[in-house]
């Protein structure tokens, strides 16, 4: 899941000084879990722009932002809303809020931080677990990721400054390589890490990314 945190209501004045009529688009998947971008939370951010002097000419919790043709269809939807908007107020993730500045001709600002994409442990509780590296390591580690929860991002093994199990970086967080030391020894699969990996292939990570997976299916199937 993308996990995002709301800005800081100065951060969103700056955004907005040259505007006062918004509308306000959120997210139905990722934002509404991280209680950022649902009905609830635009509901809340809505009341204070107004305190603020701002006038909302309409919101949507578009399902989900990042879908373009869905989100192109649903701002249609919005056009007796959008019709006197000087901006949009986009709190889905980074992706989302891009989505939605394509589908219109206004400025569309941020309303959120994206920060990463994580597990949630709890409610309001997330931790980072995927860099989306483009060469997934987690079938010889464990499936505990060496590239995002190793804060130097090592796979060959550990750097050896973890003390008492902890990273040397940030003794808050737990030694990647001896968690994925512990998880290969109780799997009984130690083996898988003799193994001297070459070093990560970056390339495959480098932005922007565009993936055609019809274009990819088509050539598996004519194969």
């Amino acid at each position: 899941m993308i996990i995002s945190q709301k800005k800081s209501q100065e951060e969103l004045l700056d955004f907005l000084k040259g505007s006062q009529k918004i509308a306000i688009t959120g997210c139905s998947q990722c934002a509404s879990t991280c209680k950022v971008g649902g009905e609830e939370e635009i509901l809340e951010l809505k009341a204070w722009l107004e305190e603020e002097g701002k006038k909302i000419t309409g919101y949507r919790v578009l399902d989900p932002a990042c879908n373009l043709l869905k989100t192109t269809k649903d701002i249609k939807k919005m056009k007796e809303e959008l019709k006197d908007a000087d901006a949009i107020l986009s709190v889905a993730c980074g992706d989302g809020t891009q989505t939605v500045a394509k589908a219109v001709k206004l400025p569309v600002y941020p309303g959120v931080d994206t920060m990463f994409i994580g597990e949630i442990e709890r409610v309001g509780q997330y931790e980072e677990s995927c860099r989306a590296c483009g060469e997934c390591e987690l079938g010889w580690t464990g499936s505990i990721c060496p590239i995002t929860r190793c804060a130097k991002g090592l796979i060959n093994g550990p750097c050896g400054g973890a003390k008492d199990k902890k990273c040397e970086v940030n003794k808050e967080n737990d030694c990647a390589w001896i968690m994925i030391y512990e998880k290969m020894r109780e799997l009984g699969q130690l083996d898988k890490l003799m193994e001297v990996r070459e070093p990560k292939n970056f390339q495959k990570s480098n932005n922007p990314r565009k993936i055609n997976l019809r274009e990819a299916n088509k050539e598996a199937v004519e194969a």
